[in-house]
């Protein structure tokens, strides 16, 4: 639950942070500290996303209520899925993106990860519109997501949203 919450947290503050810091013009302190927060951000989901899957592959997911029909079972899998694929695609399109634009990440200002590629005019404008559709395109599992969870609260009434609560225990 912890590491849900977390990620989540994460997820959506790279996301805004992304979306504002580049309506910044010019190259600014701000600017810059932005985008150190957003690679900081992207990097420690990543990290997060290895612990989610290792976990998530040692410890079964709690069963879905009884009444949860067949396609929305099928429905659940594959957005969780598709979420755990964009944990793992986006900080790594942003990472490459950033190697090919020749800028090193120096992780939380203080650890200086490797270049996994070396500098690319061709790359860096392909990583970095893969890396700007991903996050695009996890707008919608996140929304199938929480509509998803909302429905089984106020409509189902299963208490499926309340076991990923902490406050609700």
């Amino acid at each position: 639950m912890t590491l849900h919450w977390v990620v989540a947290t994460l997820m959506i503050g790279g996301f805004v942070i992304g979306w504002f810091m580049t309506d910044i013009p010019g190259f600014t302190p701000t600017k810059l500290r932005y985008f150190s927060w957003h690679k900081w951000i992207g990097c420690t989901v990543l990290v997060l996303a290895v612990v989610r899957l290792v976990w998530r592959t040692l410890h079964t997911a709690p069963p879905l209520p009884q009444s949860t029909t067949h396609w929305q079972r099928v429905a659940a899998e594959a957005t969780h899925w598709m979420l755990y694929a964009l944990m793992f695609a986006i900080p790594v399109s942003g990472y490459l993106y950033s190697s090919a634009a020749n800028i090193q990440v120096v992780y939380l200002g203080l650890i200086p990860l490797p270049r996994i590629i070396g500098p690319d005019p061709v790359l860096r404008p392909l990583f970095r519109y893969t890396h700007i559709y991903l996050n695009y395109m996890l707008l919608a599992p996140i929304a199938m997501h929480v509509l998803a969870a909302l429905k089984h609260h106020f409509i189902d009434r299963d208490r499926l949203l309340t076991r990923m609560l902490p406050f609700e225990k």
